[in-house]
């Protein structure tokens, strides 16, 4: 992976070896992901700090978004600038907690396809397995950003990185709220060789798993407290 993939940033950057990994470090992402973690936030208010959570994540992932040079016109006189290049990014939120973090991101990257990607978590096992997707069969030259808001065990972001460049994807930048140390070793020694740019954009790195595969101190399940206890 490439050393400062994501240039410029007062935010730490961990070292973990060879994803580059950015924990946000910002007053308003951490009064937002403190709201997040507790247990009183409904599940209404939880939505919308996700979403405003993620946009503030988002502005931090998207520094090496592809673009290409345009002129234009502006009421005094011509003007350089930048657009964004095509393909157009492809933004995957990873069912179903993912859901909840595409409207941050779409906010910032309104142009942006986006795709989906089902997978599920063995909870005796704790892999992960794709059930269902909707996306592109040839993502070649596609910068794709993946949204699952917890990098617990990490099998389950492993696994959508490596569909995704198995399809052509050849730039991977996953946006989480919290991680595991844990989790992010777990991705980093199951893509061992990918051969792709991965970068990791986070609000925070929490202490450790429990004997469940939970984040602590985390914030609980992302996707009851997103949409409810589907019974």
């Amino acid at each position: 992976m490439t050393a400062g993939a994501l240039p410029r940033s007062e935010s730490p950057t961990v070292p973990f070896g060879l994803m580059q990994i950015l924990v946000v470090d910002h007053p308003l992402v951490a009064h937002k992901l403190t709201a997040l973690r507790d247990e009183q936030t409904d599940s209404p208010t939880f939505r919308r700090l996700t979403e405003e959570l993620v946009t503030l994540l988002a502005y931090e992932a998207t520094r090496d978004v592809r673009t290409g040079p345009v002129t234009v016109r502006t009421p005094v006189a011509e003007a350089q600038g930048v657009k964004l290049a095509a393909p157009k990014p492809l933004v995957v939120p990873i069912l179903r907690a993912g859901l909840g973090m595409l409207e941050g991101m779409t906010r910032l990257l309104p142009t942006a396809e986006v795709g989906f990607l089902g997978m599920v978590r063995n909870e005796e096992t704790l892999t992960a397995s794709t059930y269902a997707e909707r996306l592109p069969e040839d993502l070649s030259g596609r910068q794709c950003y993946v949204l699952d808001p917890m990098l617990a065990t990490g099998g389950t972001l492993a696994a959508a990185i490596q569909f995704l460049v198995d399809r052509g994807a050849d730039h991977i930048t996953a946006i989480c709220l919290l991680a595991a140390p844990e989790g992010v070793e777990r991705v980093e020694r199951e893509l061992t060789g990918l051969g792709v740019p991965c970068n990791l954009v986070i609000a925070g790195m929490d202490s450790h798993l429990n004997d469940r595969g939970y984040i602590v101190p985390g914030l609980g399940d992302a996707g009851d407290r997103l949409y409810g206890v589907a019974q």
